[in-house]
């Protein structure tokens, strides 16, 4: 008798259990997950110890960003200031191509470059130089 009641209750909490997980999912609410773009292959030498490495004045300069970022929220700048720059696209990368002011000859300069994935999420990046002097 007590083995019956003992095996009932086990079966009760196996279906309450299996009813609660089985509708815990829903069709039609599955959540799209956002992956950040990645930026990669910053073309100019960043500034670092011991090295100290500079840059020629009015360089050009290029990186790629993974290829689900959206290319029209690119934003970059070099020390704050908004800079032109090109993109070119392809299935696997965009390619971001852009050339140092000349008013920055001399000076340490930061290049900040965010981007938006095409879901919405977004990242940044960022490079320090230093460009000679003239």
């Amino acid at each position: 008798m007590k083995v019956t009641k003992m095996f009932k209750a086990a079966i009760f909490i196996v279906a309450v259990l299996f009813n609660a997980t089985a509708s815990a999912y829903s069709a039609g609410e599955v959540e799209e997950v956002c992956t950040k773009p990645k930026f990669r292959e910053f073309s100019l030498p960043v500034y670092k110890e011991p090295e100290k490495i500079e840059v020629a004045p009015e360089s050009e300069f290029s990186f790629m960003i993974s290829p689900w970022a959206d290319p029209n929220t690119i934003i970059l700048t070099a020390k704050g200031q908004p800079l032109d720059f090109t993109v070119e696209s392809n299935s696997s990368f965009h390619r971001v191509k852009a050339k140092l002011p000349a008013a920055l000859t001399g000076n340490f300069v930061r290049i900040d470059a965010s981007v938006k994935a095409v879901l919405g999420c977004g990242d940044q990046d960022g490079w320090l130089i230093k460009i000679a002097g003239s």
